[in-house]
């Protein structure tokens, strides 16, 4: 046990060490720091603890206790996050950073952009990408993007790294200001415009923003009306206030942003179409947090280092606390995330934030079900473990990208998560010859097939299998199951037949039902190649399967087989699907492009 433990903390923290209840120090391990260089002289934490803090905390632990955290600074002044875990008659003494955000952001590559302006993942760097060039240029932009995912902090980006940082940005919430304000808000007015007019006039935002940028927010909202007058300031770049005869040039560039679809808009004919294509010219969609979950521990930091800053404290979060964020869904995204942070902040009265007070003010999030598979017959059951664990392992490292978020969310250690997760990305990946890499494309093919033929299976009715097994020269009987056999064809460009076989008493296979021009007539034993029959008593003793490529006298074919069974469990036939050369070959060149094998 005690080793258990020292591999799945060192998975979790810097640097640990282990020491008795007496504190006498057992062992140290962990990364290379020269925090925690030349540490292994000393015999005793708290002489340990002399040396390398200003305040010792063991002296402070509560032996009661299975978890306690404490904040401790270097004589260098590093802020260093302490967790102490007792076990049986041992204390693991596990030790993290705790970067203040200013360095953080520093070390983080973000060439020409400001420090607010998060870019720690993929997505974001395509965004980042497609932010300068526009930016360098003075294009009209539509940022597109749900709510709250920082579409008016790209734009400010815009503004900042262009060459027109120096002159005004503008910007107007077009679902913020009544229609009947609206114009007035762009366009401005001259003294004497209109009843209630401000004296003296007011210029308006397109002139206000004359050499600048001029940021449209929720153009969507614009009226239809107003859109006229906006596309030709747009094409012209020329203005004319309200009340007035006189027109005025504008240099503007112009970034809308909207979380709607536009397209929908203008097929509905709410939003004109001329003004979209005007509006279009670069688009940039910004993704939502939930596809770059790995940003959140930068996008947190960033707030907490404003909001020490406003609030005259000196909170931070542990690395659990951070996990427990990056495991939420954010429907709100940045806006959402910075709001809890705040809130974190305001209520918690402690100077570290752990996961345990985040689940006090932030219930742990459940995530919706989906429909079960409809696997409810029997199959090897280290197959189908096989088959379940590696969908959900791909599936949350597909979601989370990180294998401590994707261990945490399946609730196993992180060794485990990574090298499982290893199996999987060698098997997709390994074999440099043509024939190791066909195996492996065959193995995730085959698996799709299997899954075909066992779901159909399932939904196979035992009472029509039945009458049709009870006469196979009444057609009548087996109708059904051809009717719907004939359809799975036609629905089913890949398969060519689907048929129904039941095993007599002398172990002889015969032919039930299938779908329309099988080859083999009802009634009629079928007796085919060595691998076929193989995968076919193998399902009539319970177990699906799938055949490699064979020839027989009709063609070469990959047929999945799997037991029909009845109420109480017992096999009463099999069913199996026949698919032509071609369609497996086909299918194996689109596996490649998507696995990123090449054939």
């Amino acid at each position: 046990m005690h080793m258990e433990w020292k591999s799945i903390l060192l998975h979790l923290y810097d640097y640990l060490i282990v020491t008795t209840d007496e504190g006498i120090v057992c062992s140290t391990d962990g990364n290379d720091d020269p925090l925690f260089a030349n540490i292994s002289r000393y015999k005793n934490i708290e002489e340990l603890e002399t040396k390398l803090f200003t305040e010792g905390i063991y002296s402070q632990l509560n032996k009661d206790f299975k978890k306690q955290v404490y904040r401790q600074t270097t004589w260098m002044g590093i802020d260093v996050l302490t967790t102490v875990f007792k076990e049986k008659n041992h204390f693991y003494f596990a030790y993290t950073h705790l970067i203040p955000p200013y360095i953080e952001a520093e070390n983080h590559e973000r060439t020409d952009f400001t420090s607010s302006f998060i870019v720690n993942s993929q997505p974001m760097e395509e965004v980042a990408s497609k932010l300068k060039k526009v930016a360098a240029v003075g294009v009209t932009v539509l940022l597109l993007g749900e709510s709250g995912v920082g579409k008016e902090m790209a734009a400010k980006t815009i503004h900042q790294i262009g060459s027109r940082s120096d002159k005004p940005f503008v910007s107007i919430n077009c679902g913020a200001i009544p229609e009947n304000l609206l114009e007035s808000e762009l366009f401005g007015f001259v003294d004497g415009a209109f009843t209630g007019a401000k004296k003296g006039g007011v210029e308006g935002k397109f002139r206000q923003a004359h050499t600048g940028i001029l940021f449209l927010d929720e153009v969507a909202e614009l009226p239809l009306s107003l859109q006229v007058k906006i596309l030709r300031a747009l094409e012209e770049r020329v203005i004319t206030p309200i009340g007035s005869s006189k027109s005025y040039p504008v240099d503007i560039q112009v970034v809308a942003a909207t979380n709607k679809p536009l397209e929908e808009a203008v097929a509905k004919g709410e939003f004109r179409a001329d003004l979209y294509y005007r509006l279009n010219v670069v688009p940039i969609m910004i993704p939502p947090l939930r596809d770059r979950v790995e940003e959140i521990p930068s996008l947190v930091q960033h707030f907490i280092q404003k909001l020490n800053v406003r609030y005259h404290k000196q909170v931070s979060f542990s690395p659990d606390a951070l996990d427990y964020l990056c495991l939420q869904p954010w429907h709100g995204n940045i806006r959402e995330l910075e709001n809890t942070v705040d809130r974190l902040m305001v209520l918690s009265n402690t100077s570290i934030i752990t996961s345990s007070l985040i689940e006090q003010i932030i219930p742990p999030t459940i995530p919706s079900r989906v429909s079960s598979p409809m696997i409810n017959q029997l199959m090897p059951l280290q197959e189908a473990v096989e088959m379940v664990e590696e969908e959900l392992i791909t599936m949350a490292m597909e979601q989370y990208k990180s294998v401590k978020l994707a261990s945490n969310i399946l609730g196993i250690s992180q060794p485990t998560m990574s090298r499982k997760y290893k199996k999987i990305r060698d098997m997709q990946k390994s074999g440099n010859s043509q024939l190791s890499k066909r195996r492996i494309l065959e193995e995730q093919l085959n698996k799709h097939l299997r899954s075909i033929t066992i779901v159909t299976a399932v939904a196979i009715s035992p009472e029509e299998v039945r009458n049709a097994v009870k006469d196979t020269s009444n057609a009548a009987l087996r109708a059904p199951l051809s009717q719907k056999f004939t359809a799975i064809h036609q629905q089913e460009g890949g398969i060519k037949w689907v048929f129904v076989f039941q095993m007599q008493a002398d172990g002889k296979v015969m032919h039930v039902a299938a779908s329309d021009d099988f080859v083999i007539n009802p009634g009629e034993e079928y007796i085919g190649p060595p691998e076929v029959m193989k995968v076919i008593y193998e399902a009539f003793k319970g177990k699906s399967g799938v055949t490699p490529l064979y020839e027989d006298e009709y063609g070469i074919w990959k047929s999945s087989i799997a037991p029909l069974y009845d109420e109480n469990g017992h096999i009463i036939a099999i069913i199996g699907f026949d698919y032509s050369e071609e369609y497996v070959n086909s299918e194996l060149q689109r596996l490649s492009k998507q696995l990123n094998i090449t054939l």
